[in-house]
């Protein structure tokens, strides 16, 4: 990945980017690359061919991330609904993945020195055997990095990471690790493929398509969102520096709508949570019984709450786990769900 190196800029691109970081500077901008195949068939080439200029056109935006002084960025690289293409474009494009993942793979010193993160959003069972081999590796070899994250959203769909989550959510219940009463909207967005992330501040789309297309659904609530008529392989960094300025305008209202409602979503939860401990307190009192309601309240909440970190420490455990295993080839591909 060639991205991780100084860049070069001209003077008017050196300009602009220390304007737009005098404002508030996005932390987290996630991307649909959409249009690779248009873009071959413009130009008479294989869609293979616009796939390639697609994936040179990431590095490239990378680095003008790392300029703009945003830390975070998540690509929409392949749907879990792209395996309903041909066979022969599928097959090309997990080559393509290998290839990448091998380059990223060899810049191991690079990724160190210069913090990078990588995750990966999706069910990566879906992908041939020794990609998922290469991607795991990838992931776990940069776990601890902690300056830049690149989350990569392979064999994803939105719809498919939040039936992911309440399946683990679900199956903890069942297993008696978690009551009814602990499953909130924070829980279940900890339990998504992006826990460890920030919701993105921006999400842009090229190609002229105006939706999401499964991407981030839970995540996008108050994102600033940017859809473009550029095709990806001739996005430039003028582009970028548009949906910042967008982002810039309208920063300050979007804060008093993301605060509002997080403090908000705290104040239900805390509400439920009483509820649930008065309830509990209720069900369970004797006439005989002499306990402090306070604190017997308090102690219930604070159980309520220790059920749903080990919760999510088992679930990274887990995940980190699957992912050890996934690396050493202990691992089926799964066919797509739709297949």
């Amino acid at each position: 990945m060639s991205w991780i190196h100084e860049s070069k800029r001209s003077w008017l691109e050196k300009f602009c980017i220390n304007v737009l970081k005098s404002g508030p500077v996005p932390k987290h901008v996630a991307l649909i690359m959409d249009g690779n195949r248009r873009y071959a068939v413009r130009n008479g080439m294989e869609k293979l061919q616009g796939h390639s200029f697609g994936f040179n056109k990431l590095s490239e935006t990378l680095e003008w991330c790392l300029d703009l002084g945003i830390t975070e960025v998540t690509v929409y690289t392949f749907s879990i609904e792209n395996f309903k293409r041909p066979k022969e474009e599928v097959n090309c494009l997990m080559n393509l993945a290998r290839e990448k993942f091998r380059e990223l793979l060899k810049e191991k010193e690079k990724l160190e020195k210069y913090g990078v993160c990588i995750r990966i959003f999706g069910n990566i069972c879906l992908l041939p055997v020794d990609l998922q081999m290469l991607v795991a590796e990838a992931v776990l070899h940069t776990y601890n990095n902690t300056k830049t994250y690149l989350n990569v959203c392979l064999a994803y769909t939105s719809r498919e990471e939040i039936t992911n989550a309440v399946k683990d959510v679900a199956l903890e219940v069942v297993n008696g690790n978690l009551k009814d009463c602990d499953i909130s909207e924070k829980i279940l967005d900890q339990s998504l493929y992006s826990r460890k992330s920030t919701n993105p501040d921006i999400i842009v789309r090229t190609s002229g398509e105006v939706r999401l297309s499964d991407f981030l659904l839970w995540q996008s609530s108050y994102s600033v969102l940017s859809f473009l008529r550029v095709l990806w392989p001739d996005f430039t960094i003028w582009h970028l520096f548009l949906a910042v300025l967008f982002y810039q305008h309208n920063y300050e209202k979007l804060k008093e709508i993301d605060n509002k409602h997080s403090f908000r979503v705290q104040h239900e939860e805390e509400q439920l949570d009483i509820r649930a401990a008065v309830q509990q307190y209720e069900s369970k009192k004797t006439v005989e019984d002499n306990t402090n309601f306070e604190s017997e309240i308090l102690r219930i909440r604070n159980e309520m709450n220790e059920r749903r970190n080990k919760f999510l420490n088992k679930l990274d455990k887990d995940r980190y786990e699957k992912l050890l295993q996934i690396k050493e080839g202990y691992t089926t591909q799964l066919e797509p769900p739709f297949a």
